[in-house]
């Protein structure tokens, strides 16, 4: 499992203006079955996304299709961690992860 951690760099009319292509980044992913959950950080100073891929190599390369990393509007740093434990209903949504 990986965590997507965005820091916006660049001033919110610049998040904005790439807003929609980077909902059409994400909807895209959620289709495939690689992204999990995502959101704004509180206060809006980026976002998070949880994703499922099978390699650090497919998440680096994933992460860097998006259009905020592309056009450098946030600052990204890619967590890989070992899933131990999880609420009941989150396992049965993993089950028919890859």
């Amino acid at each position: 499992m990986f965590l997507f951690l965005l820091t916006y760099i660049k001033p919110l009319p610049e998040v904005e203006r790439f807003l929609p292509e980077h909902i059409r980044y994400l909807d895209r992913q959620y289709r495939a079955g690689r992204f999990l959950c995502s959101g704004r950080k509180i206060p809006r100073t980026g976002g998070v996304i949880l994703c499922n891929f099978p390699t650090r190599e497919e998440a680096q390369n994933m992460m860097e299709q998006d259009p905020f990393f592309r056009e450098g509007i946030a600052r990204y740093e890619l967590v890989e961690f070992a899933l131990s434990k999880a609420a009941e209903g989150f396992q049965r949504l993993l089950q028919g992860l890859p």
